[in-house]
């Protein structure tokens, strides 16, 4: 109760402070857009279920660049190819760096990945140490026999199932098989499917990928910023963030241990960790740093991954005819390499 009766003070304060700060900006010359409300602009507008589409409806009437509001927070919609080579090319500068929104930032440690970390000589140091030392040509060659053992065991498993004449979920297999890739090549292990260590990254990683997409009320606000708290999503977020930055501390420690048995191939910890030994980083780095960079591999490596997978196989199910020219190649270069 006691909330409700301050925001209802307040509120003749907040909107004194909307409305002038409105009529220190109303004769900047923006792009056209759809008419928002005062204070909340345009997110009433917002249709959630069908977003994309939503946005190339709103595009075809006030044109390819559209401005909306959400908020406090001016947004530029880009919806054709000539204004996204404007954008990504001849002004990367002025757009290449994310907005800074709360649950991004925290699980970030406050933007220190590569992600979220704003242009500059730190994202330009990050970015050099994983373009040479985790990304290159080189050092993905070397991880391709996980690949090809995990991709194998998934085989027998929908093979297993199909003999069994059961349904197979391949949005949780794919997950499984981008989660499975991703520990071994990150971390130098594998958390067996029905394994409680599994199951509690799993629950973490959930989470985590939920967060990251969580409208946060100080994001479109930030003079109230209290109602994240007396929602509760403050308090989720930071929980998952102590879970996850615990699991990063006994994975770290585990691979900083000088008792621990010498891996035949690198992980991308032990990489980054004797980057992090050698000081050969011209930024200061420190073990949060790394455990963001982590961040970036887990959350970006497994959900997007498999997505693009379902994906694929969606559009595959749907043309026949491309299905079986895949199939065939497939077929083909299987054959041709049991030859060799």
């Amino acid at each position: 109760m006691v909330p409700v009766l301050i925001f209802i003070v307040a509120l003749p304060i907040i909107l004194f402070f909307f409305l002038q700060k409105h009529k220190s900006v109303k004769n900047i010359c923006l792009p056209p857009g759809p008419k928002g409300l005062p204070l909340i602009g345009n997110l009433h507008q917002l249709d959630n279920s069908n977003l994309p589409h939503y946005l190339w409806q709103l595009a075809k009437q006030y044109g390819p660049l559209m401005f909306m509001r959400f908020g406090f927070r001016p947004t530029i919609v880009i919806s054709s190819a000539k204004m996204a080579k404007e954008v990504l090319q001849t002004h990367d500068l002025v757009f290449c760096s994310r907005p800074a929104l709360r649950g991004q930032q925290t699980l970030s440690y406050n933007g220190v990945d590569l992600a979220f970390a704003p242009y500059g000589a730190y994202w330009r140091e990050m970015r050099k140490i994983c373009v040479v030392h985790l990304f290159s040509s080189i050092r993905v060659q070397t991880y391709r026999p996980i690949r090809e053992y995990e991709v194998s065991l998934l085989l027998g498993k929908i093979l297993k199932s199909v003999d069994a004449s059961k349904p197979v979920n391949l949005t949780e297999a794919l997950m499984s098989l981008a989660n499975h890739i991703i520990c071994r090549i990150a971390l130098g292990k594998r958390y067996e499917d029905e394994g409680v260590e599994r199951s509690r990254f799993q629950s973490l990683l959930n989470e985590v990928q939920a967060l990251f997409v969580t409208n946060f009320f100080s994001d479109y606000f930030p003079f109230m910023s209290w109602l994240d708290r007396l929602t509760g999503q403050l308090s989720r977020l930071h929980k998952s963030f102590v879970q996850f930055d615990q699991f990063y501390n006994e994975i770290i420690q585990d691979h900083l241990d000088p008792k621990r048995p010498k891996p035949e191939q690198d992980d991308i910890l032990d990489v980054l960790l004797q980057q992090w030994k050698d000081q050969s980083f011209k930024v200061d780095v420190t073990l949060d740093h790394i455990k963001a960079v982590l961040m970036n591999v887990f959350v970006a490596g497994t959900d997007t991954s498999a997505a693009a997978v379902v994906w694929a196989m969606t559009f595959l199910m749907k043309n026949p005819r491309t299905m079986k020219k895949a199939q065939e190649e497939i077929r083909n270069l299987l054959g041709e390499r049991f030859c060799q």
